[in-house]
């Protein structure tokens, strides 16, 4: 069971997810999809890509939590509107 637990500890970095909520630290990501990656995806741990692939397979049954992860982080708009006269 330990060993499980430190291939799950391994795998949660989810780099893949990184680059799409890339404002969550892997601690959140961690957090957020641990419990789906062990529900949903257990086949496919240890390797992160197999897991992401599944966890987006099944995107409709993650928890809210975790499916935040998967969502593009919000971008900043730089350009400045200026008012119509």
């Amino acid at each position: 069971m330990t060993r499980y637990l430190m291939l799950l500890a391994c795998l949660t970095g989810f780099t893949a997810l990184s680059g799409t909520a890339s404002a969550a630290t892997r601690d959140e990501q961690k957090q957020a999809c641990q419990g789906d990656a062990i529900r949903l995806c257990t086949f496919a741990i240890p390797n992160e890509a197999k897991i992401t692939a599944c966890m987006r397979k099944k995107m409709d049954q993650l928890s809210p939590k975790c499916r935040a992860m998967f969502e593009p982080a919000p971008q900043k708009n730089t350009a400045t509107t200026k008012p119509k006269n």
